[in-house]
């Protein structure tokens, strides 16, 4: 089944919902108000939902519209980094990622600063939100492609396994469990523990772990983010169990990591895509530069190399 829309009917909505005025919208495209309504009215129809409410002193998106919000978004920016790039011209090209925050820490700076190098005029936005909302991200389309420990198993994604990433004890240097050369689970059960709340992908990841082999830790803080939990272990609040990934890279004048087996928990980052989703050819050149530094192996080669 075709949908009846054209792009002006995207923009048009587009500009309402950012604008939350048909007023402003309609001076920015420079069309009247009725002909602005009759696009929205088009595309809602195309669509079959209202896209808007309508107010006499506001205009909000209906829970469809903000839905339909950050594809509409994406399009846009596609079609006209498309048009540049028919006319010679790279300028508004844009990539755009959802990613780990501590992923996006690891894994982009360097593999962008070798893109930028060779592709000066290339965009990137960079959605640095956590494993749900990343995965939520490239389901709808609003990113070309995620960097997660989640969708594996969704049959709609594909996923392509980047590296393994443990979990592994922080602490400051003067803790006692800090002359351990290896943590095991039950060496934490008379400390305080710092971890992420039971909400979050990587609390549920771990929790899961444990659970499948009969071990329950007593958590004493919970905190939203990892950043907050490394702060906590550095003032000598307690020691948080974390990804690898989350933790100082280098030697740290406070914490220091130790890694924590029996069992050992890690969680598999990968690249998430839609399936059978063709990416932009700029986004398709990123990712093979990515896969080409972080594949399992590579760091490996490199760090033989040196």
């Amino acid at each position: 089944m075709s949908m009846n829309c054209e792009i002006l009917d995207l923009r048009a909505f587009l500009l309402v919902a950012e604008s939350r005025s048909f007023h402003r919208a309609a001076e920015t495209l420079h069309v009247s108000q009725p002909a602005l309504s009759r696009r929205i009215q088009k595309l809602e129809q195309a669509i079959g939902s209202p896209l808007l409410e309508r107010t006499t002193r506001s205009v909000s998106t209906t829970a469809v519209g903000e839905n339909l919000l950050p594809l509409v978004r994406r399009m846009l920016e596609e079609f006209d980094g498309s048009l540049f790039a028919q006319r010679g011209d790279h300028v508004g090209r844009q990539i755009t990622i959802a990613c780990l925050p501590t992923a996006a820490f690891y894994f982009l700076p360097s593999v962008m600063a070798r893109f930028h190098a060779e592709h000066p005029n290339v965009r990137f936005r960079i959605l640095d939100v956590p494993a749900t909302e990343g995965l939520q991200a490239v389901e709808r389309g609003e990113v070309e492609f995620g960097i997660n420990f989640m969708g594996a198993s969704d049959p709609n994604l594909s996923f392509e396994v980047l590296v393994e990433d443990p979990f592994v004890l922080a602490c400051r240097r003067d803790h006692p469990l800090a002359k351990k050369r290896k943590i095991a689970w039950s060496d934490l059960e008379k400390h305080q523990l710092i971890t992420v709340h039971r909400t979050s992908g990587n609390r549920t990841l771990l929790d899961g772990a444990l659970a499948r082999e009969n071990l329950k830790l007593r958590w004493f803080y919970e905190v939203t983010h990892l950043s907050t939990s490394l702060g906590m272990v550095e003032a000598g609040i307690g020691v948080s169990v974390l990804p690898r990934m989350a933790t100082p890279q280098g030697d740290h004048p406070t914490l220091v990591t130790r890694p924590i087996d029996s069992p050992v928990v890690s969680r598999t980052i990968g690249i998430v895509r839609r399936n059978n989703a063709a990416l932009s050819p700029m986004a398709e050149r990123f990712l093979q530069m990515l896969q080409k530094q972080w594949k399992p192996g590579a760091r490996t080669t490199e760090r033989t190399r040196g």
